[in-house]
């Protein structure tokens, strides 16, 4: 039951990135180009996801079980760092360059987009970089200022 409605939920998902223009990295343009040509249809989408997701995460809350059964895991930490902001910035200046974000790029490329090809290339290898960047730091603080000896 949880893979189908996996599936589901994804496709669901994608249809609704397709729909709305997310997947279409010139509409993403458009709508990032506030000093240009500016088409403010995609904040629209924004505004009814936000919605969606606040109302959503409320009732989550109060939640201990997911409606599958399954234990229901929100984030913890709601702290805001000097690291969460500039991956923030990063993301955003990825995002304005390319036109695409993770889920909308991963749609596109099961559209047959090569931009979209490429740009997973580069996200898949940038969260390797990432993850061996992240076990480096992990060991080296769990060694000591000692170096472990």
């Amino acid at each position: 039951m949880l893979v189908l409605t996996s599936l589901l939920a994804g496709l669901l998902f994608g249809l609704g990135l397709i729909i709305s223009g997310m997947a279409n990295p010139v509409k993403v343009q458009g709508f990032l180009d506030l000093a240009g040509n500016w088409d403010p249809s995609l904040a629209m989408v924004m505004a009814g996801a936000i919605g969606i997701g606040g109302f959503t995460f409320l009732l989550a809350r109060r939640r201990q079980l997911s409606l599958l059964g399954l234990p229901m895991q929100l984030p913890a930490n709601n702290t805001i760092t000097a690291r969460l902001v500039l991956g923030s910035a990063a993301f955003g200046i990825g995002w304005g360059m390319a036109g695409f974000c993770p889920g909308p790029a991963l749609v596109a490329m099961g559209a047959g987009v090569p931009k979209a090809a490429g740009f997973v290339a580069a996200m898949v290898a940038g969260m390797a970089v990432f993850e061996l960047v992240e076990r480096r730091r992990q060991s080296a603080s769990q060694a000591g200022p000692t170096g472990g000896q």
